[in-house]
């Protein structure tokens, strides 16, 4: 692979960092308007599909999704 520099910039060494994963609805398996990096961390996150127009809450850590099952109030 052939590193590439534009404004003083490695590319490679940038595209490394920027490792960033779309959401997916546990709903219906779409894609979400929301995407997070590798170091991102969510905890009781309203996430909202608006494909099926269905509202879940879900944590967020090491890029791996799960839904919060606990009741609300």
């Amino acid at each position: 692979m052939k590193d590439i520099t534009i404004q003083g910039r490695d590319l490679e060494k940038h595209s490394a960092v920027c490792k960033y994963k779309w959401i997916l609805c546990p709903m219906c398996g779409k894609k979400t308007r929301v995407k997070v990096l590798v170091d991102t961390v969510l905890e009781n996150f309203p996430l909202f599909c608006p494909k099926c127009k269905k509202e879940t809450l879900i944590n967020v850590k090491n890029q791996r999704t799960s839904v919060n099952m606990e009741p609300d109030a």
